[in-house]
């Protein structure tokens, strides 16, 4: 189906309806946000004198509710400027509008009778053929074609959005036997492509596939923490970043999205699963229905399973809901020697085994709501769906887990814990068994380097549809390695691209990462096309190793500081100054030297999910890796001329000055890290295919080695300017005198030292600016006091 999506109209402006409205706005699509009019007056509206027929008020909702969604954090959207492609209205006046459109998603109420209302005054306007699809995340989607079309019908299906939509990477898509096959893989290709989306084909069953498992895994941690008299605290410190889930875990994660919604979800599922044979997991204990009676839903009533308060001397405090007494009490450290042995394992895919083996009761707790998850995603098949990788998609993708139920059971061992969970009184479904029998021991293969599943019915493994197109650096670790050392990996990724990987703790970069940088330009410009710089993790860069220059520092090993800064500074320049083209694929976290790398790429493929920027002001430096140099570059190659130099120049100053990290690819543009030549991709599975023929597109075009640029600095006149800046702000007490060193240091390098007017400089000018006042604030205690903090653990230093 040749389609394209070019406006969109979104009828309920919700805490959903707005946010997809962003969402589809942050990828270019012009989009009309409807929603129903006020049916009185608000006093305030009173006072103006204002009626009901006006269309301040009759916009009144939608407005209130858009604008909620574009001041919320984390931002909806990408950049505040995309809300100027939504336009407000109401079903009243704008419903025409929609014969306009090209996609309609229904956004209203959780309530078919009320979804039937407008689906009714939708066919009266829209044009045939447009695609209709609705946000629901319960009710049968088949039901809500009664009484409509068949060109209704035809393009009529479930597009279940996850909340937050810009962050949450799931899109179901849920047809109906009526829905046109064509417009299922409409929406699959455009979730995954356009959106950006993991998308999942669902049937529709209840709560179709990630709510169905995702709130059973919930409810099931439940069960099992009462089954061995553990609390909140220790809980979430179990089911958080230390089995690869959000921080917010359990309970905090049910106090954001709000325990009204937790237990409607749960007593609708415990309402139509009259065949599930975990039923009763969803018939809630006692004590949440006293939590809602007391209206304790969670942040929407500032307190849940947790309460923010302030103590005697007004310090903020958080106070953790005791289930027995149901008073607040204060937080309790959680500690186990299960959670001890696995400190030192970063791989969170490693500690699996050493978790659900443990002879504590953290253990035990693993391996009972393990046992009974592994049993309930084996019994689903084929009630949910058809294929077992569709389970772990939605999962990870909905809730934000890093591995899936099925991954999670292959990695501690399939065949050896069906066993385990006999013996614990869980059995799985009898295809898992036939599994075993047929001589399969895994769930998931990867095989010519894509990843493939076991299928049930044919008893063989098939490729995961739609992920041919995807490189996935885990699939060629036996086949395509080139080159390894302990931090990085080179891979031969095909059509004659390397793709060098760092592997390091949060992907810092110390010298096993500068040493893999250099063999991985050696090796391709000896003989290889050119060469990409991404990797699959959580983050692409936390930027330099701190730990090694603080030691270093706290030694006064200042020669061995300097070579470090020259060895760097010499890398990104020669990533700069290949032979061959250097495409660097940010994502998520890109920080310091992360961020350095990214600003020295011949061209970057950047997620729209990056958060990077130059932090060393965080930490008492100066960005020494060639970051304050290139952007003082840029910023010299975007001004015109006169006062136009110096306020550009000042833009890029606070930014480096102030530490400012860009929240999307978006807002990196803006900030001049990425320029118009380089690309953004929305889904990051894709981004290394993309950077990969961003590669082959430059050496076709006949890529040749640029020469070392030269550019002007203000020397002395913009000096004056950032110093009578930096001043005024100490004066006003918004800084400290160590951060007006560290400004002052930044605003010597950006305007070329002392020089008496404007100077044309070489890059290497700078760069030996750089490392001078990088070096020297080594040597400075508060610096080192703000290093020790952040690798404590703890927040930013401000001294």
């Amino acid at each position: 189906m040749n389609r394209s999506i070019k406006k969109a109209a979104i009828l309920g402006s919700g805490i959903m309806g707005s946010r997809i409205a962003c969402h589809l706005a942050n990828i270019g699509v012009e989009v009309l946000l409807l929603d129903i009019s006020p049916k009185e007056l608000t006093p305030e509206e009173e006072k103006k004198g204002l009626s009901l027929e006006m269309a301040v008020v009759k916009n009144r909702i939608v407005t209130q509710m858009f604008n909620t969604a574009v001041k919320s954090k984390p931002a909806s959207l990408y950049d505040p400027a995309f809300a100027q492609r939504v336009t407000l209205g109401n079903f009243d006046d704008d419903m025409p509008k929609i014969k306009e459109v090209d996609w309609i998603v229904e956004v209203v109420v959780e309530n078919l009778g009320i979804k039937k209302v407008v689906f009714e005054q939708v066919e009266k306007y829209r044009t045939p053929g447009t695609f209709i699809t609705s946000n629901t995340s319960g009710i049968p989607i088949h039901l809500m074609t009664e009484g409509r079309s068949e060109d209704f019908k035809k393009y009529f299906c479930g597009t279940h959005f996850f909340n937050p939509p810009r962050y949450l990477k799931l899109l179901e898509v849920i047809p109906t036997p009526d829905t046109d096959p064509e417009v299922v893989d409409f929406f699959m290709h455009y979730g995954d492509r356009y959106l950006g989306k993991t998308t999942v084909r669902c049937k529709d069953t209840p709560a179709f596939i990630a709510n169905r498992v995702g709130i059973y895994a919930i409810l099931k941690v439940v069960d099992s923490m009462q089954k061995f008299g553990l609390n909140i605290d220790q809980i979430d410190k179990l089911t958080g970043p230390v089995i690869g889930r959000p921080k917010s875990a359990t309970f905090r994660t049910s106090d954001v999205v709000g325990l009204d919604t937790l237990v409607k979800v749960s007593n609708n599922l415990y309402a139509t699963l009259e065949n599930d044979e975990s039923r009763e997991t969803f018939n809630l204990p006692p004590v949440i229905n006293t939590m809602i009676e007391k209206q304790w839903l969670g942040d929407k009533t500032k307190q849940g399973f947790y309460k923010k308060t302030k103590d005697e001397n007004g310090n903020k405090v958080i106070l953790t809901l005791n289930l027995e007494t149901l008073e607040y009490e204060p937080k309790q450290k959680a500690s186990f020697p299960t959670l001890e042995m696995t400190k030192p394992i970063d791989d969170v895919k490693e500690r699996f085994k050493v978790l659900l083996s443990g002879k504590d009761k953290a253990g035990e707790f693993y391996r009972d709501s393990f046992y009974g998850l592994f049993q309930y995603v084996s019994n689903r098949i084929p009630e949910i769906t058809d294929e077992l990788y569709k389970i772990d998609d939605a999962i990870c993708a909905g809730f934000g887990w890093e591995v899936g139920p099925f991954k999670t059971w292959e990695l501690v061992g399939v065949k050896k814990t069906v066993a385990k969970m006999e013996e614990a009184g869980y059995k799985p479904a009898q295809w898992v068994y036939e599994m075993l029998e047929a001589g399969h021991e895994t769930f998931f293969k990867a095989e010519g380097g894509t990843t493939t599943f076991y299928d049930i019915p044919s008893k063989s493994y098939k490729g995961v549809p739609g992920t041919e197109e995807y490189i996935i650096l885990d699939n060629l670790r036996e086949s395509n390695v080139v080159w390894k050392n302990s931090g990085t990996t080179l891979f031969d990724i095909g059509d004659g691209v390397l793709n060098l990987e760092f592997h390091t703790k949060m992907n810092t970069l110390g010298g096993e990462v500068i040493e893999g940088i250099n063999k991985a330009i050696s090796l391709a410009e000896e003989k290889y096309r050119g060469l990409v710089i991404a990797n699959n993790g959580q983050n692409f860069s936390a930027g330099a190793n701190l730990a090694l220059v603080f030691m270093n520092a706290i030694e006064q090993e200042y020669d061995e500081i300097d070579f470090m800064i020259a060895a760097f500074q010499k890398t990104m320049m020669r990533a700069r100054y290949s032979s061959v083209p250097v495409v660097v694929a940010p994502h998520a976290l890109t920080l310091g030297g992360g961020c350095e790398l990214t600003l020295h790429a011949d061209h970057v493929q950047m997620a729209g999910e990056t958060y990077i920027g130059l932090v060393e002001v965080g930490v008492g430096l100066i960005p020494a890796g060639g970051g304050t140099k290139e952007l003082t570059m840029r910023a010299a190659d975007r001004a015109m001329s006169g006062d136009v130099e110096l306020n550009t120049l000042q833009e890029t100053f606070m930014n480096i000055a102030m530490a400012k990290v860009a929240t999307s690819a978006y807002e990196a543009k803006n900030m001049g890290i990425i320029t118009a030549k380089d690309s953004i991709t929305l889904n990051k599975d894709r981004q290394i295919a993309d950077a990969k023929a961003a590669v082959i597109r430059l050496a076709d075009q006949g890529y040749t080695q640029a020469a070392e640029r030269t550019f002007k600095v203000q020397g002395r006149s913009g000096m004056a300017m950032f110093y009578a800046g930096v001043n005024g702000m100490r004066m006003g007490n918004y800084i400290s005198d160590h951060d007006v060193k560290i400004a002052k240091k930044i605003a010597n390098v950006m305007c070329g030292g002392d020089l008496s007017a404007p100077t044309v400089v070489s890059e290497q000018y700078l760069l030996d600016l750089e490392r001078e006042a990088f070096l020297s604030l080594t040597g400075e205690k508060k610096t080192l006091e703000r290093i020790q903090a952040i690798l404590n653990g703890g927040k930013p230093l401000r001294n």
